[in-house]
């Protein structure tokens, strides 16, 4: 008499598999989990796909030094490489890297923001229309970064104060920053939309949206609530990657860039414009009119004070403030 075989016991998840789960264990952003799974990856295909445990300091070293002479990739690539081996060999190893000894650093070069004089900002606005002109007023009227504007969500938005609270920023941190009174109408009225979006998505059968966290098992209808609900929605409904749920999910950031470089074109202005560079000229333009930078500093969400600094560089100061001996002499006749 043959008997069934026995139910084979499930395989243990695969380590790239393993290191996405802890990153949404430790509340890491989709973007931070996509890139630690990557360089790993790149890492064990560097050594011909030797596994990690196998592997130790003199193999990271010479795989950062590949990236710095060979890829030539920016000083703060490196470091994330780095940040994802370690992240792996202190969670799923459960050891140290040990001294990884001199290996070549990529190079750190210190650039200069790109900003926009106030008519340049006008121009690429009058060149944009509906959802993405207003996500580019915001991001220039408050300060916003591009995912900060996109996952804005309905209860986030305070007009009776005049504030935007931006939740799990740079860094996994809230902060409150201006909503501009110019903004109010077009807002609403974006809202208003989303609002029949989501009413229709109900009857349809959806409108449930991508919750933090725990917070869709904490709060069971939380999903569909319309305060939940994104300011900027997607034109359709699709799979959400994590867990093939069908839903409704923000618009891509990819679609507002390509918007905002349009813009730039169409304005025909010669400097490398995009949508962060709306985000500087918002930090620039209020130190410009006497703002105290350490209020500036919170509205950027900046947890150093040394990183919005750099926006003064830009300003009537240092170099700037140096008047050209050309200048100061009037008897030069430049008309020939």
């Amino acid at each position: 008499m043959s008997t069934l075989p026995e139910n084979p016991k499930p395989r243990p998840p695969k380590l790239l598999d393993q290191v996405r789960e802890a990153c949404r264990i430790r509340r890491y952003s989709r973007k931070t989990e996509d890139a630690y799974a990557g360089w790993i990856r790149r890492f064990i295909l560097f050594h011909q796909k030797r596994h990690p445990a196998e592997m130790g300091a003199a193999e990271v070293t010479e795989f950062l030094t590949h990236l710095a002479v060979h890829a030539k990739v920016a000083a703060s690539t490196q470091n994330q490489a780095l940040n994802a081996i370690i992240f792996m060999y202190k969670q799923f190893m459960q050891r140290e890297i040990g001294d990884l000894g001199p290996y070549i650093r990529a190079k750190r070069t210190e650039k200069i923001p790109v900003v926009l004089s106030r008519q340049e900002v006008r121009l690429i606005l009058n060149q944009m229309q509906g959802a993405y002109k207003l996500m580019a007023a915001l991001m220039y009227g408050s300060g916003l970064r591009l995912m900060e504007c996109i996952r804005l969500r309905i209860k986030d938005v305070d007009f009776k104060y005049h504030c935007l609270t931006v939740r799990d920023g740079k860094g996994n941190k809230d902060r409150i920053t201006m909503l501009p009174q110019t903004l109010d109408e077009p807002l609403k009225i974006q809202i208003n939309k989303v609002k029949n979006i989501h009413k229709q998505d109900l009857r349809d059968g959806f409108g449930s949206v991508y919750l933090p966290y725990a917070l869709s098992r904490k709060y069971k209808s939380a999903d569909t609530a319309w305060q939940w609900q994104y300011v900027f929605p997607a034109s359709q409904i699709s799979f959400d990657p994590r867990n093939n749920v069908r839903r409704r999910h923000h618009i891509s950031e990819n679609m507002v860039q390509k918007e905002v470089r349009k813009a730039v074109l169409k304005a025909n202005l010669t400097k490398p414009a995009s949508s962060h560079t709306l985000r500087h000229s918002f930090a620039t333009h209020l130190l410009e009119k006497g703002y105290d930078i350490r209020t500036v500093q919170e509205l950027l969400g900046h947890k150093d004070v040394r990183t919005t600094m750099i926006y003064t560089h830009v300003l009537n100061r240092g170099a700037l403030a140096v008047n050209s001996p050309l200048d100061e002499n009037q008897s030069y006749n430049m008309e020939n």
